[in-house]
């Protein structure tokens, strides 16, 4: 399994558009082949940050998906909201090496 997570830094006043644009995202990840979980986190505590959590099958299907035409139209900035909603951004991915849910 592997995670990736994107922390964004985000504008107090463009963090509800970003959320927006997350919810979107949210349905359309259901049916990206090996994506097997997609949170879209907010800070309560922290206005400036967000973060993109998705867990997927492999590396493999991961590195799929950022070659895929999908990947490429979320981001191409083509949206009715052409203004970036995040400033920054820092990636991190991890292979899992332990796992346990509950709801497994």
């Amino acid at each position: 399994m592997y995670v990736v997570m994107n922390e964004l830094h985000v504008p107090p006043e463009r963090k509800a558009v970003l959320t927006e644009r997350f919810r979107q995202s949210a349905e359309r990840m259901a049916e990206v082949p090996g994506c097997l979980e997609f949170l879209f986190l907010t800070n309560m505590e922290e206005t400036g940050k967000q973060i993109v959590f998705t867990k997927w099958a492999s590396k493999q299907d991961y590195e799929n998906w950022l070659s895929s035409p999908a990947f490429a139209n979320a981001h191409s900035g083509k949206s009715k909201q052409a203004k970036p909603a995040a400033s920054a951004n820092e990636l991190f991915a991890y292979e899992v090496a332990h796992y346990f849910c509950k709801g497994d």
